[in-house]
């Protein structure tokens, strides 16, 4: 379990390390446009929503409490990234297959 950390610790979410390192990527790639968003996303504890308004003056962390990097799935990312531009904002969605994935063996 990772933690996304925005300006202070006070504004922080628990997220999974493998969807942290994906969010990663997607809000890096927005910030380095100057391109500001909205992220939603459901706090851990079932105590609701929290919306984060992404812009490059505010600083950001990504704390990943694991040791690996995770393997990175494109398709994932491209569907975070059409999240991230869209008139809702960023959210989590599911994992699709990942296309380099080889198909399961068959026997």
């Amino acid at each position: 379990m990772g933690r996304f950390i925005y300006d202070t610790n006070a504004n922080s979410v628990d997220i999974d390390d493998r969807t942290l390192a994906h969010l990663r990527i997607v809000m890096m790639n927005k910030l380095r446009r100057s391109e500001p968003f909205m992220f939603d996303v459901e706090i851990g504890d079932g105590s609701g929503r929290r919306s984060f308004w992404i812009h490059p003056s505010v600083p950001i962390q990504f704390h990943f409490f694991g040791s690996r990097q995770p393997r990175i799935n494109r398709r994932w990312i491209e569907a975070l990234m059409l999240s991230a531009s869209g008139p809702n904002g960023l959210a989590i969605l599911p994992e699709p297959e990942d296309d380099d994935t080889p198909p399961p063996a068959e026997g």
